[in-house]
């Protein structure tokens, strides 16, 4: 993930907003019109901070993941009591609150990815950094629990993940995170 720069208050009035509007309506339903107007700025304020519209898309991905990431670390600090061999299953703890509170649309990175098909569009290395984080640091919990196969446990506790996040945002398994965290222990349980 790129370091995160400074931005005057009128670029993270931007960033905020655009934020909001891309993940309610779509990144390419949402213009740079419509984004300066919500944040009270010009259109070249907006071009004069960011650039172009590739480049405020990429910025909020990589904010996105930045709080997605604090979230998931901070929910697993939390549970520091809990067993090694359990901890991973807090990353499932982790997703129902931000399904809870943030991803009322599934998974902005998932979103985006459907909408930029250009492998060259800055905002895909966003969304890799972001899945390929998540991936690492639950075989980083598998690891540090001493769970036999790790990186094989951890691509499966992803996929659990994954699809949890979007069966749930399509309502389409109720109580979907549940059922995946279920599943994970019992791969957990097995891996011991």
């Amino acid at each position: 993930m790129s370091e995160t720069r400074t931005l005057t208050p009128a670029a993270e009035r931007v960033l905020e907003v655009a934020g909001k509007l891309f993940y309610a309506n779509g990144i390419h339903a949402v213009g740079v019109d419509s984004i300066a107007a919500a944040a009270g700025v010009t259109k070249k304020t907006l071009y004069d901070r960011f650039g172009a519209k590739e480049t405020l898309v990429a910025e909020y991905l990589r904010r996105r993941d930045e709080r997605w990431r604090a979230h998931v670390l901070a929910v697993v600090a939390h549970g520091a009591r809990t067993a090694p061999v359990r901890r991973p299953l807090l990353v499932f703890d982790a997703l129902e609150q931000w399904m809870a509170t943030e991803n009322s649309r599934g998974c902005g990175f998932v979103n985006a990815h459907a909408e930029l098909p250009d492998g060259e569009h800055p905002g895909r290395e966003a969304i890799k950094a972001q899945k390929e984080w998540m991936l690492g640091y639950l075989r980083e919990l598998a690891e540090a629990a001493g769970l036999r196969s790790a990186g094989k446990l951890a691509e499966s506790l992803f996929i659990l993940l994954e699809g949890a996040t979007v069966a749930a945002s399509l309502n389409v398994v109720p109580w979907a995170v549940a059922s995946a965290k279920r599943i994970a222990k019992q791969l957990l349980e097995s891996a011991t």
